[in-house]
């Protein structure tokens, strides 16, 4: 599928003038961009990634959460929709694009939510976050919920359960994720795998484990896994990650790892007597 949404910065540039009740002119000072940068953005509607900084950083300083309040507006006019964050941008996607040991294997990794998909790449200087709208009626969808069948999963695509990789528990699980054209399940990035790594290794039991993850709150995923599917996504929009929005996302990482470290260790002490893996899968 090709991805042809870029920034709207032509518009970007009308909202904060009016909403600042200033000119070219006084914008011009307020970012540092020459007015002839200004007119060309207008006459244009693109920019090289310097002039994007300065403005969405100014933008973002004035306390404007553009893209967040976007992500409010298209999900009121379109209703489906959902973000992908990418390290370098788009120009096209495809359900074998990602690595093997994703989450669910290969596909093409989606979240609910503007600031799930920012969350997996505000260590990235050149990186966006992408919009998109959907209809996934009519087609297979597995769907997890944050359970024991969701961790065995993610453990197996991610390789850290392959002596119990044959087990019929694990085997069930895994096709059905390959004969699905969609898998919903929580998010789990690298703070939430440490945990499943421990239960993986026999470290902690399965209660512990899935007690701790609860406490991520980043919500669900949806994995394209078929052509099929990915052809019911049409992209809306291309979003600018300034400077201040993804330092404050990472500040907003960093104490969500608190938390999970904090639940981790309560976890250990009040869920004891729970099953560990190779007691599940022997």
């Amino acid at each position: 599928m090709t991805v042809d949404c870029e920034y709207k910065i032509r518009d970007d540039i009308g909202f904060i003038l009016e909403a600042e009740g200033i000119n070219k002119l006084e914008l011009s000072e307020a970012t540092g961009l020459s007015r002839t940068t200004l007119d060309s953005i207008e006459k244009k509607g693109t920019a090289t990634n310097e002039v994007c900084e300065k403005l969405y950083s100014y933008i973002y300083e004035q306390d404007y959460r553009l893209n967040s309040v976007k992500e409010e507006l298209i999900k009121e006019k379109y209703g489906n929709v959902l973000f992908h964050g990418s390290k370098y941008g788009l120009s096209e996607v495809t359900v074998s694009g990602s690595r093997n040991n994703c989450d669910f294997g290969n596909g093409f990794y989606l979240g609910q939510t503007y600031r799930q998909a920012l969350s997996f790449v505000c260590e990235y200087d050149k990186s966006s976050v992408y919009s998109f709208r959907y209809s996934f009626d009519g087609l297979k969808k597995i769907e997890f919920d944050c359970s024991l069948d969701w961790m065995l999963a993610i453990c197996y695509f991610r390789g850290t359960i392959k002596q119990y990789a044959q087990s019929s528990m694990v085997q069930q699980i895994v096709n059905k994720v390959k004969d699905a054209d969609i898998v919903i399940a929580p998010i789990a990035d690298n703070k939430m795998f440490y945990v499943m790594s421990q239960f993986a290794e026999g470290e902690i039991n399965a209660d512990a484990a899935l007690h701790s993850l609860s406490a991520s709150g980043l919500g669900s995923q949806y994995i394209i896994k078929t052509e099929k599917a990915l052809s019911k996504c049409i992209p809306i929009e291309r979003y600018y990650l300034s400077v201040p929005e993804r330092e404050d996302c990472r500040s907003t990482l960093i104490e969500r790892g608190y938390v999970i470290d904090t639940k981790l260790k309560l976890a250990k002490r009040q869920f004891k007597e729970g099953l560990y893996i190779e007691e599940l899968l022997k």
